[in-house]
């Protein structure tokens, strides 16, 4: 057992009040709340409201996440944010949300792994800490997706939604089995084509919107999340019965699905947010651990998995034991 391990000890989350059923989105393109559900398992995403930006996803989620932990803001080492849709080219939107809360000890950066944000940015936090580099983290996954959507495209904008999930996290010399387990994390830049934004500062001058071959970019899924699954187990030493719940990556219920299936899980114990935030990209997960350790069906101790496949190809998984030891 390790010496000291990176504890997952607190969570928090947000989304806008605006909620975007699939009836809605027919008066806009040819869709139907049939199609949408039978082909995503989704019913409704939330939106940011006119003025609305990422930032304010991201912060709200961090206050919840230190005031659940009973951690000021001046105790905070470090904080990542994931987006993929930051409020500006730049500074990053950590920058702003570390002023924001008054984290004034904090070093502040983005992260931008698409979907597979939170993982990556998860697995950057625990190395710092591990390396000395502070005490205190928060991870945050945060998104305004809508911004990028092309509203006439069927096969994108009714995917996505916004809002944002924050995890805190501590650095302990006592962990006994508590924390970060093992992570693992893979990129391949020859699928870029498959998932994509149509713009960007140097390409285009104009921000884009998101463009994807969906039947390609499932069929990669499930076999690199599988694969990146299997690995993250061998690194802990850990059988997949020791698994109390897949947190999975909200893309769709296909592939929270096939994934279930390969792991042998019931549905009790995986989390499915889906239904109702759609893809909320990097902000998925910690946004359904949220919810699970909110309603009380995740407990401290518990091992959960963690799985995520975006843009890129990037793609990542990670064991954590959540909570801290008593």
């Amino acid at each position: 057992m390790a010496d000291s391990a990176t504890l997952m000890i607190s969570v928090g989350s947000y989304v806008p009040d605006r909620v975007v059923a699939n009836d809605e989105l027919d008066e806009l393109v040819d869709t139907s709340d049939e199609w949408i559900c039978q082909r995503t398992g989704i019913a409704q995403r939330h939106i940011v409201a006119d003025g609305e930006k990422t930032s304010d996803l991201a912060r709200i989620a961090a206050e919840r996440a230190l005031q659940r932990a009973g951690v000021a803001a001046h105790e905070i080492d470090l904080i990542i944010i994931a987006t993929s849709t930051p409020d500006d080219t730049f500074p990053s939107t950590a920058t702003k949300v570390q002023h924001q809360l008054g984290a004034t000890k904090a070093i502040a950066f983005d992260v931008q792994a698409v979907c597979a944000g939170f993982v990556y940015a998860l697995d950057v936090a625990d190395a710092m800490l591990s390396a000395g580099r502070g005490r205190r983290a928060l991870v945050i996954g945060a998104e305004s997706f809508s911004k990028i959507l092309d509203w006439n495209d069927r096969s994108t904008c009714v995917l996505f939604g916004d809002g944002a999930g924050a995890v805190l996290l501590e650095r302990s010399d006592d962990p006994r089995g508590f924390g970060v387990l093992a992570s693992k994390l893979h990129a391949d830049g020859a699928h870029r084509d498959i998932l994509y934004v149509d713009g960007g500062p140097s390409s285009s001058g104009a921000v884009g919107h998101v463009r994807m071959e969906g039947n390609k970019v499932f069929r990669h899924a499930v076999e690199k999340l599988s694969s990146v699954m299997d690995e993250v187990l061998e690194a802990a030493d850990m059988p997949v019965t020791a698994v109390d719940w897949l947190v999975p990556h909200q893309a769709n219920i296909r592939i929270i699905e096939g994934m279930q299936k390969k792991m042998g899980l019931p549905d009790d114990q995986v989390v499915k947010t889906v239904h109702d935030h759609a893809n909320t990209s990097a902000a998925s997960i910690p946004l359904a651990l949220a919810e699970a350790v909110g309603d009380g069906r995740i407990s401290d101790g518990q091992v959960l998995a963690f799985e995520a496949i975006g843009g890129g190809l990037v793609w990542g998984a990670a064991l954590v034991r959540y909570g801290r030891p008593v």
